[in-house]
């Protein structure tokens, strides 16, 4: 599998795993602390080819991708579950840790993030589907975030990411069927 757009990853063990897993490009962001010159090759390849962020599913993986999200509008977003991203040793988390299954999935889910905002769907609705606060709430975010491939987030971050991929009201609704549906089924 080719990938036009270059993958901008943390570091030298991601982009041995992207590159067993697909062929491409990788920009490594070499940490947390990203600096002027990464932004400046991530903005270089925005305009050339393309840029899907795809960084480990946590703490500082969520923090590079914001800061070259804001950086560089216009960027795809790859998204791993923790559950894909845990070594096999159980001690490590991310990117280089996944399947080549699990990372041409996520490659292949690969969406923009938008910056205009839908308010369709409103925090009370979230509240009244049970996605926030609430016996297994983090559980259907999960379970949410993975159909419509927009990652785990927390409860507060929940609303601006549905909003981010201008999610509708009724894909919202359809998606929750279905979570629905596979909780009942459990």
């Amino acid at each position: 599998m080719k990938i036009k757009e270059i993958i901008v990853v943390e570091g030298k063990d991601d982009t041995t795993a992207i590159k067993r897993s697909v062929d491409a490009d990788t920009i490594e962001t070499n940490g947390s602390a990203v600096n002027q010159t990464t932004i400046e090759r991530v903005r270089r390849a925005q305009e050339t080819r393309g840029v899907i962020i795809f960084t480990d599913p946590d703490f500082p993986g969520e923090k590079i991708r914001k800061t070259i999200a804001a950086a560089v509008p216009g960027c795809k977003h790859a998204f791993l579950t923790k559950e894909a991203a845990i070594a096999k040793s159980g001690k490590g988390l991310g990117v280089e840790h996944a399947s080549p299954e699990a990372i041409r999935e996520a490659l292949k889910d690969a969406q923009i993030m938008h910056e205009t905002i839908s308010e369709e769907i409103t925090q009370e609705d979230l509240l009244t589907a049970g996605l926030i606060g609430g016996v297994g709430a983090k559980e259907r975010r999960i379970a949410l975030g993975q159909f419509l491939k927009i990652g785990y987030t927390n409860g507060k971050q929940l609303h601006k990411r549905l909003m981010m991929f201008q999610i509708s009201k009724q894909e919202f609704a359809e998606a929750l069927g279905v979570v629905r549906q596979e909780e009942h089924n459990e």
